[in-house]
């Protein structure tokens, strides 16, 4: 699955581990474009993950709140990078604060749809993150 995703607020909220007023704070300043096509407003998946992959670069980000994260270790996030040759595919994801980067198939990154600005869930266990769709 590709294609262009979108959020609504609260969700890019909930991503990025902010509050949803940060995130119109955000679209106030011009940091993030709102999308208005007559219902709520929503963010561009692609724009979300660039400044997911900003945020966790800058040296504010330890003021962002963690995402929570159950006893099973799964961390909620947005996919900002994926690189892929022919059998496989890194995927890096941005879960509230955290950068994930996970190593599987390229087969699988393409049947999960993992393009920058989709929503993801990395499990992690021990060594291993195993990335799925919500």
């Amino acid at each position: 699955m590709t294609g262009s995703h979108r959020y609504r607020i609260s969700e890019a909220a909930e991503l990025l581990g902010v509050s949803d007023d940060t995130v119109r704070r955000w679209i106030d300043q011009g940091r993030l474009e709102a999308i208005t096509d007559g219902g709520p407003s929503e963010v561009d998946g692609a724009a979300l993950a660039a400044l997911a992959e900003s945020l966790a670069t800058s040296p504010d980000r330890e003021g962002l709140r963690a995402s929570s994260v159950s006893a099973r270790n799964r961390l909620s996030g947005i996919v900002v990078a994926v690189k892929k040759d022919t059998v496989m595919a890194q995927v890096e994801m941005i879960c509230g604060p955290h950068r994930i980067v996970s190593l599987m198939s390229a087969d699988a990154a393409d049947e999960l749809g993992l393009v920058p600005g989709a929503r993801a869930i990395a499990s992690i266990k021990s060594t291993n993150v195993v990335l799925e769709r919500p």
